[in-house]
């Protein structure tokens, strides 16, 4: 493993591309061929007529090692923001973060004061709360979480957003932050409790300097939460109703402008489907169609949008694009609704293509995470997409910068998944819209071989992100309407890459893209 306190290399590729005006793919005469990932050389066309979701933002949590982090010495932890959140470039022009523009921050329900009698087993998964058992506030609470989201601002990450596993264990049936028999752990009674205490907590927050944007009351309310493996409750859809109502009236008495974001679904499939989970699912029309007895849709606070995980429904490829399709067909239904991708890491089997277990820091789990980046946003129109741990003690792929599970000091390691998604969220900037794709005049994509593209709003640069996973390099054109435009710049991860600034040879007119690699290639229009 790779401490990345030491010197990046700064080493360049030379891939290739030329500025001439280059043939219509029209002219191609590929019109009727099926397009494989055989090396061949291909012709990616953006549409600029064709024109989908407005990007919101990038984002990932600070759960659960923010809380020691952010008081590790301050070398190290500037580091690792400068990793996630940075936008600026090194003298060579490589990046020097993935420049995220979404920060997650956990608030605790208190297990970590109750220590070993929380009932959660592993200390790094215990949280502390703002409120205390006599019903006061301590704001020095939640320290190292503050300092990230403090950095996060600093960097200039441009949203915040707080989110609640489980309400205080002061407010909740069991005394715990974790559920009992997988029924929900806060009676009707404390609503309005826990709705003014998230208030309190956005107010809390923002007399520290920081601006709390959304709010997200409950987190895979699908789940049982009963084991004590972290703090978390389930919640059945009218109960989630009756919270948000509590939550927008505590917002509202409070003139506090933050947005309520629900309702972080375990699974996609639960925001169109009832699926295993009856009365848990069907969460869009049961939150945004008016005829709904849970309607939630006209509430002041509540985000014309719905949120969920992309946890178990990326694998195999052919059924990850069907449920998104399933999901895009549902918001389809509720005008003005979009969709963020609000969690994910590699879990599980996967079908054998990417299992979960064990820490990789490789190009292998990069790929597949940029596939399913690349799903979320083309298939079901993400107009958000944030990873779940930022920081990550664990021998898993659920950390996009790992440590040492030391409290107090530690080292650091990158993973090539932070870079992977870096090729998304250091480019694509909230308000670029997406743009149509065709590769040999085919809209249909390989799963080996996938592109997207990306307008800003002053419509002066398309991004494109170029995800090569087979094991032959290909030699593109890239065409905006049938006409190139000149590449400003061109960023790879691979290998032995991690986001770096490739140099332009315009000898050749073609781009050359590595097998096993993520481009980015930035145009001016």
């Amino acid at each position: 493993m790779k401490n990345i306190s030491s010197n990046r290399s700064f080493f360049k590729t030379f891939l290739f591309v030329s500025f001439a005006v280059l043939f219509a793919c029209q002219s191609s005469g590929q019109e009727n061929q099926t397009f494989t990932t055989s090396g061949e050389t291909v012709e990616i066309n953006v549409i600029s007529k064709e024109t989908y979701q407005i990007m919101e933002h990038f984002g990932a949590s600070d759960a659960w090692s923010g809380q020691f982090v952010g008081l590790w010495p301050n070398q190290k932890k500037n580091s690792i923001a400068e990793l996630l959140f940075s936008n600026e470039s090194d003298a060579d022009g490589n990046p020097k973060g993935i420049g995220l523009s979404l920060w997650r921050f956990n608030v605790g329900a208190g297990s970590a004061e109750q220590g070993e009698q929380s009932g959660i087993r592993d200390e790094w998964r215990r949280a502390e709360s703002f409120l205390s058992t006599d019903g006061s506030y301590d704001w020095s609470k939640q320290a190292g979480q503050v300092w990230f989201a403090t950095a996060a601002q600093e960097f200039g990450v441009g949203k915040l957003l707080i989110f609640s596993n489980s309400p205080p264990v002061s407010m909740t049936k069991t005394g715990k932050a974790f559920a009992k028999d997988g029924e929900s752990n806060l009676s009707v009674e404390k609503y309005e409790d826990f709705g003014e205490y998230l208030a309190q907590v956005v107010k809390g927050l923002t007399e520290k300097g920081l601006m709390v944007d959304y709010v997200s009351p409950v987190n895979e309310p699908q789940w049982d939460w009963s084991d004590g493996g972290q703090e978390g409750t389930p919640f059945w859809n009218n109960e989630i109703g009756g919270i948000v109502k509590a939550l927008d009236y505590a917002l509202d008495k409070n003139n506090l402008n933050t947005k309520i974001d629900v309702a972080e679904a375990g699974k996609i499939n639960y925001l169109y489907e009832q699926a295993d989970k009856n009365g848990r699912g069907e969460q869009i029309s049961n939150f945004f169609n008016p005829e709904s007895s849970n309607f939630i849709g006209d509430l002041k606070h509540v985000s014309r949008s719905i949120s969920a995980h992309s946890y178990f429904t990326t694998s195999p490829y052919e059924s990850a694009v069907r449920q998104r399709e399933s999901l895009r067909s549902a918001l389809n239904e509720i005008d003005g609704l979009s969709y963020w991708m609000s969690e994910y890491c590699i879990l599980g089997g996967n079908g054998g293509e990417m299992n979960g277990n064990g820490r990789d820091l490789g190009i292998d789990p990069a790929l597949y995470l940029a596939k399913v980046i690349h799903n979320d946003l083309t298939v079901s129109n993400a107009s958000a997409w944030h990873w779940w741990l930022a920081i990550s003690p664990y021998n898993y792929k659920d950390g996009l910068i790992y440590i040492d599970k030391e409290k107090a000091d530690g080292n650091f390691y990158e993973s090539k998944m932070l870079w992977a998604l870096g090729n998304y969220s250091r480019f694509i900037r909230p308000g670029y819209q997406r743009l149509g794709v065709e590769i040999n005049n085919q809209e249909k994509q390989s799963p080996e071989f996938l592109a997207s593209a990306y307008q800003s709003a002053d419509k002066s640069e398309v991004v494109l992100v170029i995800v090569n996973s087979g094991i032959k390099e290909m030699k593109m054109h890239l065409y905006e309407d049938g006409i190139s435009n000149p590449i400003r710049s061109v960023y790879i991860t691979s290998k032995d890459k991690d986001l770096e600034l490739v140099e332009i040879d315009l000898a050749l007119d073609y781009l050359t893209i590595p097998a096993r690699s993520i481009l980015t290639v930035v145009t001016e229009k």
